[in-house]
């Protein structure tokens, strides 16, 4: 088992590549709304795994009320 070197930090700025929508995890959110557009920056607050599927996972926070875990291919160094 191979450990993946996280490519972003904490508290270093990203922005997003894609547009990020509610995959469900957001119940106050309808099921595939927009949480924010591509190109929204950002602050890396915590990085973690998904332990099944070895992926890291960014908490990255828009906004005092928006906190998305978003996946390397969905941010950018800003």
């Amino acid at each position: 088992m191979s450990e993946e070197i996280a490519k972003y930090d904490w508290g270093q700025r990203v922005r997003t590549t894609v547009d990020l929508r509610n995959d469900g995890s957001y119940p106050d959110h309808e099921p595939d709304a927009l949480l924010t557009p591509a190109g929204v920056t950002g602050e890396v607050v915590q990085v973690g795994r998904h332990l099944e599927s070895e992926t890291t996972v960014y908490l990255v926070e828009f906004s005092k009320s928006l906190v998305i875990g978003c996946l390397e291919e969905e941010i950018e160094a800003a």
